[in-house]
């Protein structure tokens, strides 16, 4: 299993140029450190209006910068909003090939429906995200492919045209698809390209599902382009010294930060994920994710018999979470690595036994300074990446996508 980092450009605070220029600052230090490790790739989002959890409106600009400060690292883009009010398809390849260029070839490019206000934002008709998402996915290989290009597909219509520049990698970047829903696992793998899933706080019988409905869709792929049948999942993780250390660290709590601050940011029902936290899937009707008319009221259940919904329902009413109480909380799930190596070692040994390919580390989360970010970073790298490396390499060839 390959170790990565994932990165929503975030930091709880006041939102402000201060702050935004401390994140890009310390996202370019992150990125150099994880490049010395070893780490594989490092991925990016794509939001809108979703400051202070995530200042990454223009990703491809940095990428851009980060591979000049970077000699292996990858840069994965997980990804590109895909509805085509939000960004045409022609432009999606065009700048990512040219990324890829810049970067010398290290590009990874995944694509996403998108959702809440930002659907709002941009006037994406949710009925027709999911086909946009599809007809785009199976678009831009051809546009990066020789000669020149044209569609004239229900929704995508476009004259013939050479579009420039094309990418470094023969045939293509590796292309994949954000997934939350059973159904939308099931379109990556029969689309052939690589599934991007996000656990948090969910248990692992859900992610062993949703994967189980990504290998019913690659039973019967057949590929847009060329096959990336990869399975890569991102998760809160923050690796310290010790227990005591981790508890310090404040992870957990700025875990709960995150999940609380997501639904508000992007205008979506919270019980999406307190339902997911209960593992319940994500509902696959775009209804469920459409932007709300006004904030949702009320706190939640203060005594909620599950201790995690509990301290996110007493966080959200604005009570102070104790530190050990709130990892304490934390500690049982198995999605969540927080805590010292071996704890580490033990819930990542989770991942790989479910067969996922790619763990993508989110390391700066909530209020983490950056001190702790980067010990965790440097941790991780030193004493975790080159044991599951090892354990990839000792793989037979069949387990090895």
């Amino acid at each position: 299993m390959i170790l990565d980092v994932f990165s929503e450009l975030q930091k709880a605070g006041a939102p402000g140029p201060a702050l935004e220029r401390q994140v890009l600052e310390e996202a370019l230090e992150q990125a150099k450190l994880a490049d010395a490790l070893g780490y594989g790739c490092w991925w990016t989002v794509e939001h809108h209006g979703a400051a202070p959890f995530s200042y990454s409106s223009a990703p491809e600009i940095v990428v851009a910068v980060l591979a000049q400060h970077t000699r292996r690292l990858r840069f994965g883009h997980s990804g590109v909003l895909a509805p085509f009010r939000i960004n045409h398809p022609v432009r999606v390849a065009e700048r990512a090939a040219l990324t890829d260029v810049l970067s010398g070839g290290r590009l990874e490019l995944g694509l996403a429906r998108s959702g809440g206000s930002e659907w709002e934002t941009f006037g994406v008709d949710p009925e027709a995200s999911r086909a946009e998402l599809r007809e785009a996915l199976t678009a831009i290989p051809r546009m990066w492919g020789p000669g020149p290009f044209r569609a004239d597909g229900e929704r995508l219509r476009v004259p013939e045209r050479d579009i420039v520049p094309k990418p470094l990698q023969r045939p293509h970047p590796p292309l994949w698809q954000t997934c939350t829903s059973p159904e939308s696992f099931e379109m990556a793998g029969e689309l052939g390209v690589g599934a991007l899933a996000t656990t948090l706080l969910s248990p692992l019988a859900t992610l062993r599902a949703l994967l189980a409905a990504y290998d019913r869709g690659l039973a019967r792929a057949r590929p847009v382009g060329a096959l990336n049948a990869q399975r890569a999942v991102f998760t809160f993780v923050h690796c310290a010294e010790t227990r005591r250390e981790a508890i310090e660290s404040r992870a957990a709590e700025a875990a709960l930060w995150f999940v609380n601050a997501a639904p508000r940011v992007f205008q979506v029902p919270r019980s999406l994920w307190i339902d997911a936290i209960r593992g319940d899937f994500q509902a696959n009707d775009p209804a469920a994710t459409r932007s709300l008319a006004s904030p949702e009221a009320g706190d939640g259940d203060l005594d909620d018999p599950v201790p995690v919904i509990r301290l996110l329902n007493r966080q959200r009413a604005g009570l102070s979470v104790d530190p050990e109480e709130a990892y304490e909380a934390l500690a049982p799930l198995e999605s969540v690595v927080i805590g010292d190596v071996e704890s580490c070692r033990a819930k990542m040994a989770g991942y790989a036994s479910l067969g996922v390919d790619r763990l993508m580390c989110l390391m700066a989360f909530g209020a983490l300074p950056q001190a702790r970010v980067l010990s965790s970073l440097r941790l991780v790298g030193e004493a975790l990446l080159p044991h599951f490396a090892a354990a990839t390499s000792r793989a037979p060839a069949a387990a090895v996508r």
